[in-house]
């Protein structure tokens, strides 16, 4: 599968954001997340999708896999990973553990 298509939009201010700021913008692109969370270490085996998604990380971290691409893509709060159909991932949570606002296209 191709991967060029992934997209990683980092943070850029020096406040973290709040969960209401991040379903805000979501919602300004007429998307409906909901809320997921992990513990530290917690592990995805790789898997893909039939739908496009759109994270963002509310707080921790985590790290998600590209497998056929040998990539690793470390998130961190209030970065977006848009993940099109089909692209194979795996993931990691981080130390502090992660919660995360999901969406699909």
């Amino acid at each position: 599968m191709n991967t060029d298509n992934v997209k990683v939009i980092r943070w850029s201010d020096k406040s973290a954001p709040d969960e209401a700021l991040l379903r805000s913008m979501l919602a300004d692109e007429d998307l409906h997340p909901y809320v997921w969370s992990n513990g530290p270490g917690d592990v995805y085996g790789a898997h893909d999708h039939s739908y496009h998604k759109v994270i963002y990380v509310v707080r921790g971290s985590i790290t998600f896999g590209l497998p056929d691409a040998g990539e690793k893509i470390t998130l961190n709060s209030g970065d977006r990973l848009e993940l099109p159909a089909g692209v194979r991932h795996d993931a990691v949570v981080g130390p502090q553990g992660v919660a995360c606002l999901e969406a699909h296209r």
